[in-house]
């Protein structure tokens, strides 16, 4: 009788911040995951609610790491995954729902290409399950001005998932909402930016990635299920400023100083064109919060540069990367769908 061989370990890591409402709700059903070598951690991050007690008494099988503070998504991820030894990390936010078989295929996936250094499920709505979600859908790109998008998810449009993004592909990056990365890959690549608290931090690491010489992936053979806005709402001013502060930092980070001379004074153009609408609008607080992300930048670059985490190189080939403009395919040209607005690429 032969002997099977052991799969590859994978540990499901899950960032907590007080949120005993989504893993009650959604640890059931990472715990029916049927993947055999399956390790699955809760990174506790100081919460003040019963989240640890609640683990402990429903779940004991899970191993908790408690976090002395409060560190955010990215820092807070450098922090536990330094205690987590595994071949697979999964990161996994806490309102998404699995299904028993979501971790195989993407296992698959990258065992079978050993340059492929970090791939995502399908992300599709909780709420509207039929529709592709906002955090990642069916894969992140990027246009030549650092805006992100999805295969399935432009600026606020979201698609109906019809099967036309179900081909494997390589991508630009990787949602946070349920990452998997190769653990030896994040830790030579010193994780996420912990400089970003939360936002950005999955497409600042994905861009890392591929400027290190491998590839991103989304296996659509997996499907989970995201809430979305679990963390901070949608429209929250903390979010808003996150965003277009760390979109900045992870220009200046990533991009060749030749592309980033030019592009990084353009970006601070066509944001404060966003602001100005918004404030006439009668959106003062998504103007103040653009403003705040400008001058912290600034400050970033000024008194925090040398501490945050640089690709090895800034050339290289990008999976993923739109040479146009997002921005102008889609609010000047009308165009709402990924493949309306790259051609040929499914």
């Amino acid at each position: 009788m032969s002997i099977q061989p052991v799969p590859p370990k994978v540990s499901v890591v899950i960032i907590n911040y007080n949120g005993r409402k989504y893993l009650e709700l959604f640890l059931p059903s990472v715990m029916a995951s049927t993947y055999g070598n399956l390790e699955v951690v809760v990174a506790d991050n100081a919460s003040t609610d019963d989240s640890v007690a609640f683990i402990r008494e429903r779940f004991p099988e899970i191993r908790i790491i408690q976090l002395a503070f409060n560190y955010g998504f990215a820092k807070g991820y450098n922090e536990a995954l330094r205690l987590v030894s595994s071949d697979y990390y999964v990161l996994l936010n806490s309102d998404v729902q699995v299904e028993p078989g979501w971790i195989e295929p993407v296992i698959s996936c990258m065992e079978g290409e050993a340059r492929i250094g970090a791939c995502q499920p399908k992300l599709l709505s909780y709420d509207r399950k039929e529709y592709f979600e906002y955090a990642g859908a069916c894969g992140g790109w990027l246009d030549f001005l650092g805006y992100p998008f999805a295969r399935g998810r432009v600026f606020d449009n979201c698609e109906k998932d019809q099967g036309q993004y179900d081909d494997p592909s390589p991508i630009f990056w990787a949602s946070g909402a349920a990452l998997f990365i190769r653990a030896k890959l994040y830790h030579e690549l010193k994780g996420f930016e912990g400089y970003f608290f939360a936002h950005m931090e999955e497409i600042d690491l994905c861009w890392r990635v591929q400027l290190a010489g491998y590839s991103v992936f989304v296996c659509p053979a997996s499907v989970v299920y995201h809430v979305g806005g679990g963390t901070l709402p949608k429209g929250n001013e903390r979010k808003v400023f996150l965003n277009f502060r760390n979109n900045l930092i992870m220009l200046a980070k990533n991009l060749p100083l030749g592309h980033a001379i030019w592009k990084i004074p353009f970006r601070f153009f066509l944001d404060n064109i966003s602001a100005w609408k918004s404030l006439f609008a009668g959106q003062a607080i998504y103007f103040t919060a653009i403003f705040e992300a400008h001058m912290a930048f600034i400050k970033w670059m000024i008194f925090k540069r040398r501490l945050s985490v640089f690709p090895a190189r800034k050339n290289g080939h990008l999976n993923g990367w739109f040479q146009h403009s997002v921005v102008w395919q889609h609010f000047i040209k009308g165009k709402k769908t990924f493949k309306e607005i790259v051609k040929n690429k499914s």
